[in-house]
C-alpha cells in the first residue's frame, strides 16, 4: 500500500509561495532594466559640464627641439658681432608686414635685425617638378628661393615680378633677399602657415627624399642646400599654427580632422618635426599651446591668418626659446 504520508511531507517540503516567484521575476526584470539603461548612456555619450574647467589649469606639451650650432660650423667665419635673422615664409609674416606682425615683434624682443623675407601664398613645395611660367608662384617657394639664394641668380623670381603687382609685399620681400648680405646672417627662420596641407601637397616620397613637390622632400631639399652654401647660419624651423579647411563639401573643418589624402594637419607638422631631427636644425612649436578649436575665434581672423594677440605669443615664445629672452 502506497506511502501517503510520506508523499504528503515531500509535497510541502518542496512548495515555496507564490509571492516568491513574483519577487524573483520582479528583481530579475529590474536588474535587466539597470543594465539596458547604461548600456544606452554609455553608447551614446552624455554632456559633461565643463563651465568650471578652466584650460589653462592642463599643461599642454610643446613639442620644441632646440639645436645649438655646433662650434666647428662657425670656424672660419667672422662674427659681425651684431645679429642678425633672415625670415622666409608666407603669410605667416607678411599678413602683418608691420611692427605687429611676427618679424617686427622678434626685432623689438630679441634686438636683432630682422629681414622679412616672406611671400603671401607661397609654399615650402613647388607644384611644378620643372617650372613653368603659366605658375611663377613656384619661383616663391621655399624649395626655389633657396636656390636663389645658393646660386646667387634671383633673374626667375625678377621676371615673376610682373604677376605680382597689385601686391607691393612681393616687390619689398624681393628686394631685402637680394640685398641681403649672407657674411652677416646669423639665424635663418623658415615660418609658413599650413597652406602646403591646405593646397593638396603630398606630404612625402618614400622613392625620392628631397622631391621638391613634397612637403618633406623639399624643406629637407632647401635646408641641406643651406647648411651646405653657409654652415656657419643657424637655422630654425617654425611650425604653423592650427588652421582649418574646406572639405569637399566646401564647409569648414577643424585641419585635425580633414584628411585630403595626405594626412591631417599634425601629419605634415610631424613631417617637419622628422626633417628637423635629421638635419639637425631647431623646431619651435606653434601647434600645441597656442590655437586650437576652442579659442581660435580669439586669434584667427579667417580660417589660416592669425591676428596681433597671436603674433605677441609666436614671438614671444621664439625669442625665449631660440635666444632665452
Amino acid at each position: 500500500m502506497p506511502n501517503l504520508r510520506s508523499n504528503d511531507n515531500r509535497e510541502r517540503e518542496s512548495s515555496v509561495p507564490a509571492w516568491v516567484h513574483f519577487v524573483v521575476l520582479a528583481v530579475i526584470a529590474l536588474v535587466i532594466i539597470f543594465v539596458v539603461v547604461k548600456l544606452s548612456i554609455w553608447n551614446k555619450g552624455r554632456e559633461v559640464d565643463t563651465s568650471d574647467v578652466n584650460a589653462e589649469d592642463y599643461e599642454v606639451e610643446v613639442l620644441d627641439q632646440i639645436f645649438v650650432l655646433p662650434a666647428e660650423k662657425k670656424e672660419g667665419h667672422e662674427d659681425d658681432g651684431e645679429e642678425t635673422i633672415l625670415v622666409l615664409g608666407n603669410d605667416a609674416v607678411t599678413y602683418d608686414y608691420s611692427n605687429t606682425g611676427f618679424c617686427g615683434l622678434v626685432a623689438d624682443k630679441t634686438g636683432a635685425t630682422v629681414i622679412n623675407a616672406g611671400f603671401p601664398k607661397s609654399t615650402i613645395s613647388v607644384k611644378n617638378a620643372e617650372y613653368q611660367a603659366d605658375y611663377p608662384m613656384d619661383s616663391f617657394s621655399f624649395n626655389n628661393i633657396v636656390d636663389s639664394i645658393v646660386t646667387g641668380d634671383f633673374s626667375r623670381m625678377d621676371e615673376a615680378l610682373n604677376s605680382f603687382t597689385e601686391d607691393n609685399t612681393y616687390t619689398l620681400s624681393l628686394g631685402s633677399l637680394e640685398n641681403t648680405d649672407f657674411s652677416k646672417v646669423d639665424t635663418l627662420v623658415i615660418y609658413y602657415d599650413a597652406l602646403d596641407y591646405i593646397s593638396l601637397r603630398p606630404g612625402m616620397n618614400p622613392g625620392d627624399e628631397v622631391d621638391p613637390m613634397t612637403y618633406m622632400g623639399a624643406l629637407r631639399s632647401g635646408i641641406k642646400k643651406i647648411q651646405e652654401k653657409y654652415p656657419y647660419i643657424r637655422v630654425v624651423c617654425m611650425s604653423f599654427t592650427f588652421c582649418y579647411a574646406y572639405d569637399s563639401d566646401g564647409s569648414l573643418k577643424n585641419g585635425d580632422r580633414v584628411d585630403f589624402g595626405n594626412g591631417k594637419l599634425t601629419t605634415y607638422m610631424q613631417h617637419m618635426i622628422d626633417v628637423c631631427g635629421e638635419t639637425g636644425v631647431s623646431f619651435i612649436d606653434n601647434y600645441y599651446g597656442t590655437i586650437d578649436e576652442g579659442n581660435s575665434s580669439e586669434y584667427l581672423l579667417d580660417n589660416i591668418h592669425v591676428n596681433q594677440e597671436c603674433n605677441k605669443h609666436i614671438a614671444a615664445h621664439f625669442a625665449e626659446a631660440i635666444y632665452g629672452k
